[in-house]
């Protein structure tokens, strides 16, 4: 969704048979909404400084209103992703956490609902204890790969690694250890490299993590030309009993011998 300026945060809740409001509100809810109003603005992205939004207080429920959002398009792009229940999984994980404390406090007590919605209320979200939004595990399998990269730095006295830079830039930091970097022969440091890892896969995105060397393998990306030269030779020989090439294998796909 378009980011906005404006959203609204509330809790109500009925205590001492008084309903929550500006006039009565335990002290230890208003930190605690205020501090999880914070961090839910905040997020892990840091896209805007709560510092630098201001918060009003509106009669009724006790409710927070903060302007000088339209900067936190991760802050708007998370509230979309909350038209499903299984959204915790791809928020914000600080946001993610917010909303599983406002779920757990509901339903610890059932007349407490929180409400986040901008002010025309286009976005209108409740978390009470009749919600269930919940995370799906990512599904992540042992995989054996082999990935190929120039090798920037390796070694370590207590965290054996080797950095390994891909063809698109990132680096991808492997376990090893010094007994397999010990028996290698060869200086490959910045140079190209083809390993082979063992790692965990997300199915879903591709990732990898936890990846550990099993060994280095014999890499020459670059034309070899005694040993293609050897590569005719050797089928010439194979062919030279063959007059004709294509008699030959049209008589193959027909069953001939």
């Amino acid at each position: 969704m378009e980011p906005l300026n404006a959203l609204r945060f509330a809790v109500s809740d009925r205590i001492n048979d008084a309903e929550v409001g500006l006039k009565h509100v335990p002290l230890s809810l208003l930190g605690e909404f205020q501090k999880d109003v914070t961090e839910f603005l905040r997020g892990t992205s840091r896209d805007i400084d709560p510092s630098e939004v201001l918060v009003s207080m509106e009669d009724g429920s006790l409710a927070l209103v903060a302007t000088g959002l339209m900067a936190a398009t991760t802050l708007w792009a998370d509230l979309a992703r909350l038209e499903t229940q299984d959204a915790l999984s791809r928020i914000d994980p600080k946001r993610a956490a917010v909303i599983e404390r406002w779920q757990a406090s509901s339903r610890q007590n059932p007349h407490r609902v929180y409400r986040v919605a901008d002010v025309d209320e286009r976005l209108n979200w409740l978390i009470s204890h009749e919600t269930s939004f919940r995370k799906v595990e990512d599904p992540w399998v042992a995989v054996e790969k082999y990935v190929h990269g120039r090798i920037v730095d390796w070694g370590g006295k207590v965290r054996v690694n080797v950095h390994l830079e891909m063809d698109d830039g990132t680096v991808l930091k492997i376990s090893a250890t010094q007994d397999l970097l010990a028996r290698e022969e060869k200086n490959r440091l910045y140079r190209p490299a083809l390993l082979h890892i063992a790692a965990e896969e997300n199915l879903l995105t591709g990732m990898i993590r936890h990846p550990r060397l099993l060994s280095f393998e014999s890499h020459q990306p670059v034309y070899d030309e005694a040993e293609f030269d050897a590569m005719v030779r050797r089928g010439t020989v194979a062919w030279s009993g063959v007059s004709d090439v294509t008699a030959w294998l049209e008589d193959l796909r027909n069953g001939g011998a």
